[in-house]
């Protein structure tokens, strides 16, 4: 607010409407704009844009430079109709089978509504050909999560997400008994391996934390807002991780036999992978990545078919993995039914 400019008498509704007024006439203005026109805190400015935005208004927030600038999006009236090809409809009806894991989510309801709205504008002929296309192609989610009872939940974090809204979370990290409660500003929804990850910044630990959906059991929206920082990138944020933990990067290099090496060679599994083939039909994979344990679980699941080479410190872990890994060893019971039935089986 200008200093020696005296505040303005009169009601919040009055003053929304003079806020209203301004965005629309100036296209876009910022959070000290409209506190310096007003004669009112910042604060006050963000109680009124929550208020705009409940009445209906379709606010959006973006950054120009280091300003935040706040607008009305555009009339749908005003956008041009949105053509498309056969072959664009028939990829996105593929893209549709993809969010299998949102069933039972408002997700699910959305992706529903504008399905409904593309077969509305098209001819039944056409409508019926492209049901019959959304067939040719059928994506399998195996360990999928299933969201169907985090419905309200999830809607509460797509709002807060599309208006940038503070959140409280309780949230029960794995082994642990009771939840921890965290104020959060979320940032980003990530979809991994069947899986829902909020990626937000938590006030309580001063860092960006990630959060798996299904361990949120509750959540209260806000009066606040928060602005995304201006160098902040999901893509930046996770570039060194293997997955979705955020861990220092280290250099690994694993050796996967023959009998496995075409399903290692035929895919990224990290953007800074190296591909060494050897003489014998093996590869040797080499990324540098953070997320240690994500890095086990996947060589594990190649089991005898792949050898950590380096570092030595992941190589003697997986070491001790395996070396404790008995859980098909001789024991007692299981050597009394192996032996009746199949002798031949028992290891001496």
């Amino acid at each position: 607010m200008q200093r020696g400019k005296p505040a303005k008498r009169y009601s919040q509704a009055s003053r929304v409407h003079d806020i209203i007024r301004l965005i629309e006439s100036r296209h876009g203005m910022t959070i000290d704009e409209l506190a310096e026109e007003t004669g009112v805190t910042r604060r006050t400015i963000h109680r009124d844009l929550n208020v705009v935005h409940d009445a209906g208004y379709p606010l959006i927030s973006e950054w120009e430079g280091n300003n935040k600038v706040y607008r009305f999006l555009t009339r749908f009236k005003d956008v041009p109709p949105i053509s498309f090809t056969l072959q664009e409809l028939a990829t996105l009806y593929f893209l549709r089978g993809q969010a299998e894991v949102f069933q039972g989510t408002p997700f699910d309801g959305e992706i529903g509504s504008i399905f409904r709205k593309i077969r509305s504008v098209l001819p039944p002929r056409y409508a019926a050909h492209l049901e019959r296309i959304s067939g040719c192609a059928l994506p399998l989610l195996q360990g999928r999560h299933d969201y169907s009872s985090h419905a309200e939940l999830l809607g509460q974090l797509r709002d807060a997400l599309i208006h940038q809204q503070r959140l409280s979370i309780r949230y029960t990290p794995p082994g642990r008994q009771r939840p921890t409660a965290y104020l959060v500003d979320p940032y980003t929804l990530i979809f991994y391996k069947g899986g829902l990850y909020l990626l937000a910044y938590a006030h309580n630990r001063k860092a960006l934390r990630t959060f798996a959906v299904e361990r949120i059991g509750s959540v209260r929206l806000e009066q606040e807002r928060f602005e995304l920082p201006p160098d902040y990138s999901p893509e930046e944020r996770l570039k060194g991780a293997f997955g979705i933990v955020a861990e220092p990067a280290m250099e690994v290099s694993a050796w996967f036999s023959p009998l496995v090496a075409h399903a290692v060679r035929g895919r990224l599994w990290h953007p800074s992978q190296r591909i060494t083939d050897g003489d014998d039909g093996s590869v040797v994979l080499t990324f540098a990545a953070g997320g240690k344990m994500e890095i086990i679980a996947w060589l594990l699941s190649y089991g005898e078919h792949v050898e950590v080479l380096a570092p030595a410190g992941l190589r003697q872990e997986v070491e001790g993995i395996v070396a404790r890994m008995d859980l098909y060893g001789p024991c007692p019971l299981a050597r009394q039914r192996v032996t009746a039935a199949e002798p031949w089986r028992v290891r001496p």
